[in-house]
């Protein structure tokens, strides 16, 4: 059987593979000069994902792309909402994606 085990006493339990994902999320508001970047790195850190944030300053937004399980990518999409408690977010654009691999640690790029 794929992707089951057979346990003692005739338990058996699926392979836990886990939902991966990606977003690229632009955030709008007063979001710039208040430590959301920083905010984004912590919560994205604790969530265990990937990726990166940096100031789009032409826009007054903050750009954000993570990888990483798609529950986690959801609870890093709750905080952008909330922002800081100096910011005000007043809108989030997001795009979902598949998961790539293609960044070790969340890192602030400028």
């Amino acid at each position: 059987m794929t992707g089951t085990r057979a346990y003692p006493l005739g338990l058996v339990m699926k392979d836990v593979v886990p939902d991966l994902g990606s977003i690229h999320a632009t955030v709008y508001g007063h979001v710039q000069g208040v430590f959301f970047r920083a905010f984004v790195q912590r919560h994205a850190g604790d969530l265990r994902l990937t990726g990166s944030v940096r100031n789009v300053r032409e826009q007054s937004a903050v750009e954000v792309e993570a990888e990483g399980e798609r529950m986690a990518l959801k609870r890093l999409l709750e905080h952008l909402h909330q922002g800081p408690p100096e910011s005000r977010v007043d809108r989030v654009e997001v795009r979902w994606g598949n998961y790539k691999g293609g960044f070790s640690g969340f890192r602030i790029t400028h």
